[in-house]
């Protein structure tokens, strides 16, 4: 008699552990980690592109100070020394010079500094598409151009507060104000950068010499730097020209913080505050649409 011997079927391949639920936890992580990765690239090499930028204005540090210091000194020397010396200006006029020149060097180099690279870089040297290849968006790009400009437009304001106190007679600067005077000289650099920011993408470089004497001037004049816009209300037109001008806020910014009570009336602080914010960002807007357009070229 035989015993037939019957074993249970094995399978060689056990059930393994489905893993797919961890994979799919691990993969939004991945992601997560790679984004955060990108960034910090990123916002590292905006800060290296603008430190490269700020050691050299350092090396270059003499003809920077000549450049932004020689205008306004001498509108300073002659508005408010000579003709307040001759008898022509009236008693205070320093004081209310003075916040205004300020104001005009924040806006002005920060505009010159901004408009005249740029229109070199993207005409004759191509050291813009250095930038451009850099692993960061070309907005960012933009924006280091418009800080950069800034910062040299704050420094070159700076510096004139102290010629303006040892070259004029009767103003004074109080310490209690240069906080705010430090931020409204900040916003002031960063709008004349976005409308150096815009001069600077939509003109040739050929062009150039052309778009500063049509604009610069005009600029110059109409941003209330040498006399309070509340005085215009009799010169109705130009007090209107003078409102379109985002320098003039900066200027009566300046002014509102500065002079004594009982002064001329300035146009209240956080009007201009608004209205340089406002000009930040049309002329920010139409600046970066420019440059996108230019870096495609």
């Amino acid at each position: 008699m035989t015993t037939a011997a019957t074993s249970a079927p094995t399978d060689d391949t056990a059930p393994e552990a489905d893993d797919t639920p961890a994979v799919a936890q691990q993969q939004p992580s991945a992601r997560s980690g790679g984004r955060h990765r990108r960034r910090a690239t990123r916002w590292r090499t905006f800060w290296f592109i603008l430190w490269r930028d700020i050691f050299v204005t350092g090396r270059e540090i003499a003809p920077f100070l000549g450049q932004v210091l020689v205008e306004p000194f001498f509108i300073l020397f002659v508005f408010g020394k000579v003709l307040g010396t001759l008898g022509y200006t009236t008693p205070g006029f320093e004081q209310v010079l003075l916040p205004g020149v300020v104001a005009l060097n924040s806006f002005l180099v920060s505009l010159q500094n901004t408009a005249l690279p740029l229109a070199i870089d993207f005409s004759y040297t191509k050291e813009i598409e250095d930038r451009l290849l850099a692993p960061i968006p070309v907005v960012l790009v933009a924006i280091e151009k418009v800080i950069f400009g800034a910062m040299r437009g704050l420094i070159g304001s700076l510096v004139m507060i102290p010629i303006g106190l040892l070259l004029l007679d009767h103003v004074s600067w109080p310490l209690h104000t240069l906080p705010a005077t430090l931020g409204i000289l900040t916003l002031g650099g960063l709008v004349g950068g976005t409308v150096g920011l815009t001069l600077g993408t939509l003109a040739p470089a050929r062009h150039i010499s052309i778009v500063f004497a049509m604009t610069l001037t005009p600029i110059m004049f109409t941003g209330a730097t040498q006399f309070p816009w509340g005085s215009l209300s009799h010169i109705r037109w130009f007090q209107i020209l003078c409102t379109l001008n985002p320098l003039t806020y900066v200027s009566e910014a300046m002014r509102g913080l500065l002079l004594p009570p009982g002064g001329p009336h300035s146009i209240p602080l956080p009007i201009c505050i608004g209205a340089i914010a406002a000009g930040c960002l049309v002329y920010g807007f139409i600046g970066i649409r420019g440059f996108h357009k230019r870096a495609q070229d």
